[in-house]
């Protein structure tokens, strides 16, 4: 995806970071649902990161279905009825779950548009070379898939922009948060592991929905 492979390693290395964090938070759960939810968040951040680096592209549509899949979990998860305690709970909860699902059909979104980019790509090289070996009834015949790919590209930069937008104002709040918690626990000196945990919680949030937003927005170039 980027050509400045400093880039793609350093977004490779948040990725795998926040992806084994939700690994190691995922063992040592309690609860089916966080272990399912924690596991989730590891496998779209491994998907992501091997979108950076353009692997495993014959899987594309297994990814997006899973990622549509696990989307559509956190907001079952997010509209669950209150005599659910397992599922979100709470105001603050529920928005979570809200936020986790437009991370999940982002991330599954971004698997399409990539294939549609891989697609478009293929489609100019064939048609050039049967143009010198093939009938012109072949040609026409192959010029038209290429047509096809690139229309079905060309709404995906104002998509991507949007979603730039909304994963850097994301960003920008758990930013704030992280920012506003540690004032508040620094003021009242509490050191619980548990508070220890919601920073972590806060900055990783921050980080992965910086790292989608830089993503978007390469895709909006």
């Amino acid at each position: 995806m980027f050509n400045i492979p400093a880039i793609t390693w350093t977004l490779t290395a948040f990725l795998l970071l926040g992806g084994s964090y939700h690994v190691l938070h995922a063992t040592r759960s309690h609860h089916i649902t966080d272990r399912v939810n924690y596991s989730l968040h590891a496998l779209m951040n491994a998907l992501m990161a091997a979108m950076l680096w353009n692997l495993a592209p014959s899987t594309m549509l297994a990814q997006i279905a899973v990622l549509a899949g696990a989307a559509l979990w956190f907001v079952i998860q997010a509209v669950a009825r209150p005599e659910f305690k397992i599922l979100c709970a709470g105001s603050q909860g529920r928005l979570k779950c809200l936020y986790h699902s437009l991370t999940m059909a982002g991330a599954a979104l971004m698997a399409a548009m990539m294939g549609h980019v891989t697609t478009a790509g293929q489609g100019t090289v064939p048609a050039d070379g049967m143009s010198m070996s093939m009938p012109a009834t072949h040609h026409a015949m192959a010029a038209v898939p290429q047509n096809t790919a690139t229309a079905t590209f060309d709404h995906s930069p104002a998509l991507a922009i949007l979603l730039t937008v909304c994963f850097g104002a994301a960003a920008v709040v758990f930013l704030v948060r992280l920012l506003r918690f540690r004032a508040t626990t620094t003021t009242l000196r509490h050191a619980a592991a548990s508070r220890l945990s919601l920073r972590a919680d806060h900055g990783l949030e921050a980080l992965g929905a910086a790292v989608m937003a830089l993503m978007f927005a390469t895709m909006a170039a």
